[in-house]
């Protein structure tokens, strides 16, 4: 498939990563050229240096036989426009960028699917919704949901006073027969583990467990977790993605958000009805201590500056805090969340450009997620046709080696199958996948 990216910032570097990895053939469009360099000396892609908004860099790129284009510049007028011209110049389907929350409604995308924009992304609105799910669910490190909520994947480090440490897959399973869950990964310092009966837990395993929501806090106690409802929340910063997870939370918890600029303050006091707003440093220790951080249940910090967030966050987590999350720019940090005492680094770019990957998978794809330092995917098919997947049990469809069935939604029911379990039409499956086994679990499901 020809795909064209233009934008070769973080988003669409780590796009164009993913796609030529498989074998995609990917064009990218910037002005930068320092950028499109570094790009061309790491990946396997055609570079073209020009504004994307240009007919003739378009035409230059062959546009015309792309069946996908991908604006994700830092220029959001850029972006709409980029993609109504592709469009009418014969690009099958478009993709943009935004910032702008207000784009999101369902009237205004339909607008702007009118004019050739297919489908519109905000780094921001992914970000501040992951940040609310992982205030909802504390405990955990990671929270992903699949159809709607049916199940929640949630990753959670193990210690030496969890009861499961020492203890095989197969022996856990016969300790609980009460809730369903399945464990679909391990990440053991940097190493990825695709667990089997015989796998046995350690002492610091960051675990990755799938399981119906209704059992999420079953599991959480059988974990050995602390059930904790969050109340209090402080949140550092005054970016756009501050405004909008303090308008998502502040209904729901007592907020208070520190800002250090004036007129960011104003503007949102303005905005916000039920935050205190605090004029101060974010990265003064002193001045977060006077204002109650170790009366906090969780911090939030979302400065433009990760190492301020990480300082903040470790700091948070010293006087006490239950809960600490960190926004974070280098994608290399989001590799180290769990050995650096910081409960979740997330990378709002990351969690933009593995969203935006769904779009051009080969099987009919429902949600894919991408889970920090785990060089696999979780991905969420349909079983469109009957063909060997309805024919045969598990146990016998020769599924690749570091690749698993964790879970299936039948209509209404989440089922965590067995070797005999059996597949039907219309199943939605959530299949864990090392990267060298997704091409092929693809062709599976195709």
């Amino acid at each position: 498939m020809k795909i064209i990216i233009a934008g070769a910032g973080d988003v669409g570097f780590h796009l164009a990563k993913l796609l030529s990895s498989e074998k995609q053939e990917i064009t990218l469009i910037d002005v930068n050229e320092e950028e499109l360099e570094y790009a061309q000396s790491h990946l396997d892609v055609i570079t073209i240096k020009g504004d994307s908004s240009s007919i003739e860099v378009l035409q230059n790129a062959n546009i015309d036989e792309a069946k996908l284009f991908l604006a994700v510049t830092t220029s959001e007028k850029n972006n709409l426009v980029s993609c109504i011209l592709a469009k009418k110049m014969g690009v099958k389907k478009t993709i943009a960028r935004v910032r702008n929350s207000e784009y999101l409604c369902k009237k205004q995308r339909e607008n702007f699917a009118e004019l050739g924009i297919d489908q519109l992304i905000s780094p921001t609105e992914l970000a501040a919704n992951e940040i609310v799910r992982l205030v909802k669910y504390c405990e955990v490190t990671d929270n992903f949901e699949f159809e709607g909520g049916k199940l929640t994947l949630n990753g959670i480090t193990l210690d030496d006073s969890s009861s499961l440490v020492g203890k095989t897959i197969s022996e856990i399973g016969k300790e609980n027969q009460d809730f369903l869950f399945k464990p679909v990964a391990i990440l053991r310092g940097d190493q990825t583990l695709i667990p089997h009966y015989s796998t046995r837990l350690k002492d610091k395993d960051h675990v990755y467990f799938l399981t119906p929501n209704a059992h999420m806090n079953p599991l959480l106690k059988f974990l050995g977790k602390e059930l904790k409802r969050v109340k209090n929340i402080m949140i550092l910063g005054g970016s756009s993605i501050t405004m909008r997870t303090a308008e998502l939370l502040e209904e729901n918890y007592n907020v208070s958000l520190v800002v250090s600029d004036k007129e960011v303050g104003k503007k949102l006091a303005e905005r916000l009805n039920n935050t205190l707003i605090i004029l101060g440093d974010p990265s003064n220790i002193a001045l977060l201590k006077e204002e109650g951080l170790d009366r906090m249940d969780a911090v939030i910090s979302l400065t433009d500056n990760s190492e301020i967030n990480i300082i903040a966050c470790l700091t948070a987590e010293k006087a006490g805090v239950f809960k600490t999350i960190a926004l974070v720019d280098n994608t290399d940090y989001t590799h180290i969340s769990q050995h650096i005492g910081v409960d979740t680094l997330i990378n709002k770019k990351l969690i933009a450009a593995n969203n935006i990957f769904r779009f051009v998978r080969k099987g009919k794809i429902e949600a894919i997620t991408s889970l920090h330092g785990v060089d696999a995917e979780v991905i969420e098919y349909v079983v469109q046709k009957r063909n060997q997947l309805t024919k045969k049990p598990l146990k016998d469809l020769h599924f690749p080696e570091n690749s698993m069935i964790a879970a299936v939604i039948r209509q209404h029911e989440s089922i965590i199958p067995d070797k005999d379990f059996q597949l039907e039409m219309d199943d939605k499956v959530i299949v864990f996948a090392s990267n060298e086994a997704i091409e092929r679990v693809d062709n599976l499901f195709r």
